[in-house]
């Protein structure tokens, strides 16, 4: 990640976004209109269920993902898995599929729409070695011609758009983002979100804001940006470089589910949050943490290990803070170890050293 050292005044926040007019409509996807410009990402092992009741109490109208299902499970299990949960009234939302099989794809588009998904999008990015030895994820890029197959086949077997998350190519020596990202369109996807890095990056290095500006300018679907956005300042100058018509945020939003938000307001009124402090972030963690043990059990209780842990950070005492959380073993415990903290802080004030701008190297 790239460590912002120079964050932007609120008049040159502003300078941007009035380069972005087109961005103050609704966002079309299709058939679906989705009143935000700014979406969450699909995480695995992040974006439950609770985490996205957190993001959207500053984001309501955004577009949440679920963490990706596995086509191939949903094709095997009787019972849908806990992964595609959605909320009673949770809109807008799109459940992410990934698979190599058009048919176990469309299969599974079936049910993510019998769930409740507004969308379906097709992961064509994760980087996991266990996702792309089996021929799923950003080994699509390797494979444009089932990628298209993949498209085709969701797109005839279900009534709602038809999504695309992929990344700018496998490596330095193989980005083949337009001609992938085109190929795609043709295909019948309604929305392509490009991470700017290759899958050989993985996470590392710098997104290539260039290579999505140059897709952005191939097609006519909506284009959405994604990577190294962690502030309102990084999603602005990405907006206006690649004039992508929307941002996803990713890493970013670990431990800081205001994120979406936050970019959301200052597009829509060009007025920024008051950032929250770390008092606030804590009894935020503290609250995850209790809807992730209602929610799984001792399952969220693991689960919840490394929220706190992203929580943790930017005051006095952190460090310790998330070294004991990430070992709790109760709800009771990690909510005895938060309040102490918050304690601690709010008895002197000057330990809260938060800076919401600080863009820090975050690994799932």
């Amino acid at each position: 990640m790239t460590l912002q050292t120079n964050p932007l005044t609120l008049d040159e926040l502003q300078s941007l976004r009035s380069q972005l007019s087109h961005l103050h409509s609704p966002l079309t996807i299709g058939s679906v209109t989705v009143n935000s410009r700014v979406l969450q990402s699909p995480l695995s092992g992040v974006t439950d269920k609770v985490f996205r009741r957190l993001v959207r109490r500053h984001a309501p109208a955004s577009m949440m993902y679920t963490e990706m299902v596995s086509a191939a499970e949903l094709h095997h299990l009787r019972q849908l898995p806990q992964l595609m949960d959605i909320d009673p009234g949770e809109r807008p939302i799109s459940i992410q599929l990934f698979d190599r099989r058009p048919n176990f794809l469309a299969e599974a588009a079936r049910k993510a729409v019998d769930q409740g998904a507004d969308t379906i999008d097709i992961n064509m990015g994760c980087p996991v070695n266990k996702i792309t030895k089996n021929g799923g994820g950003s080994s699509l890029l390797r494979d444009p011609q089932t990628a298209i197959e993949i498209v085709e086949a969701v797109c005839v077997s279900v009534p709602v758009p038809v999504t695309v998350k992929t990344r700018i190519g496998w490596s330095d020596d193989e980005i083949n983002a337009v001609d992938f990202a085109q190929k795609m369109e043709a295909a019948g996807a309604q929305m392509l979100t490009l991470h700017g890095r290759t899958r050989a990056q993985g996470y590392n290095g710098s997104a290539s804001w260039d290579w999505i500006a140059r897709v952005k300018a191939a097609l006519s679907i909506p284009v959405i940006a994604n990577g190294d956005i962690f502030s309102v300042d990084s999603a602005l100058r990405c907006l206006v470089q690649t004039q992508a018509d929307g941002i996803m945020c990713s890493r970013g939003t670990l431990g800081y589910p205001y994120l979406v938000g936050e970019i959301d307001h200052f597009l829509k009124t060009g007025r920024l949050k008051p950032a929250p402090s770390a008092v606030d972030r804590l009894r935020c963690a503290r609250e995850h943490l209790e809807m992730l043990w209602d929610y799984k059990g001792l399952r969220g209780i693991r689960q919840a290990r490394k929220h706190m842990a992203w929580y943790a950070k930017d005051f006095t005492g952190a460090a310790e803070l998330r070294d004991r959380l990430c070992r709790v073993e109760s709800v009771e415990a990690g909510c005895q170890l938060i309040d102490s903290a918050i304690q601690t802080l709010q008895a002197s004030p000057s330990s809260c050293l938060l800076s919401p701008t600080a863009e820090v190297a975050v690994k799932l």
